[in-house]
């Protein structure tokens, strides 16, 4: 899918930025990695304000966006997919769990990003509204919105390049929808334009499956009230799709992605990058005390965790601050800190 942008793309943006730096720790590495991965869009807004309903309990315990995969929380992850690529001046959106969020991501710095937050209170704002309420912070006529529940291995300099190239408000990344009985679709046109939405099932056979990555124009957002919910497909999309030919427009690719909707997806999630990381038995993280005697296979241990003599974890999500008795036993499970009891197992 790689393949390089004409250079007359890149150099309005980058000569602007490096002659009107708009930040104080723009760092020479940066616009050299900028200049090197032939970016256009630098700009992100990441969205990681909902409640993740379909992944409870974990759900409960940290926003999603901020649950370990393989050890490092999923909005780590994509912060450094992002950087990798030139992507570095980000806004966050927050609303559920905001504190898990803000822990692991701080200010961005150590991952070599500038990363602001753009709160929701006290209601999440949604796919339309959330962007609308960011609009000032994000401070850019052309970013990327990227799902905070999705990992993806995508290059963005095609997707980049294509939406500044067509001249679309909207461009959205898409796969074939292989698991149509699983994921709604987006329907294309000859040309590549959207031209509408359709449900799982049957409607969604032949269908493109978004990958929670798109480009968009700020002015998509724009003229929408701030701080009312509002969707983009279902709602902002489908008005622009309708009025404006040519408005939405698909860019098809060939990409792994990885999707953490349900928390059956989380453990093929977690099993897949282990493999892919050479990560071996279980994925355990910081602060964990296993007693030497406790046997632990094929299972996920969040932070702060301690296992007792003696306990047996078999195929487990073990979430912050649980504490297992000695001689437990615990198999297909998700473990849970709860009040006046050590732990609380319910069915995986």
């Amino acid at each position: 899918m790689s393949r390089r942008l004409p250079g007359r793309l890149l150099s309005t943006s980058v000569h602007a930025r490096l002659r009107n730096p708009r930040h104080s720790t723009c760092r020479n590495d940066v616009v050299r990695r900028r200049i090197e991965k032939h970016t256009t869009i630098h700009h992100a807004l990441v969205l990681t304000a909902g409640h993740g309903t379909r992944l409870r309990p974990l759900s409960d315990v940290r926003a999603k966006p901020a649950i370990p995969v393989a050890g490092e929380p999923m909005i780590r992850r994509i912060i450094r997919w992002l950087v990798s690529q030139g992507v570095d001046d980000l806004v966050l959106n927050l609303h559920h769990r905001p504190e898990t969020l803000t822990a692991v991501v701080g200010d961005g710095q150590d991952l070599e990003a500038r990363v602001r937050y753009s709160w929701e209170q006290p209601q999440v704002l949604g796919s339309a509204g959330g962007p609308r309420r960011a609009l000032p912070l994000v401070a850019a006529d052309t970013f990327l919105i990227i799902n905070g529940d999705t990992l993806t291995d995508l290059d963005l300099g095609p997707i980049a390049a294509a939406h500044v190239e067509s001249r679309a408000l909207v461009t959205l990344a898409l796969v074939p929808n292989r698991e149509f009985d699983r994921y709604g679709g987006v329907r294309l046109d000859r040309n590549d334009c959207v031209a509408g939405f359709v449900t799982r099932g049957a409607a969604s056979a032949g269908s493109w499956h978004f990958i929670g990555v798109q480009a968009v124009s700020a002015s998509v957002f724009a003229e929408l009230d701030v701080n009312v919910p509002s969707k983009s497909v279902g709602g902002v999309y489908d008005a622009l799709i309708a009025s404006v030919p040519g408005a939405v427009r698909g860019f098809r690719c060939d990409t792994e992605f990885w999707d953490v909707g349900t928390v059956a997806d989380y453990w093929r999630t977690s099993m897949a990058f282990m493999r892919r990381e050479g990560q071996t038995g279980s994925s355990v993280g910081r602060a964990v005390r296993i007693d030497p005697s406790a046997r632990i296979n094929e299972s996920i241990l969040w932070d702060d965790v301690e296992v007792g003599g003696g306990a047996v974890i078999e195929k487990c999500i073990v979430t912050d601050g649980v504490s297992i008795p000695a001689g437990g036993h615990y198999e297909d499970a998700v473990l849970i800190a709860a009040e006046g009891a050590a732990v609380r197992a319910i069915s995986r």
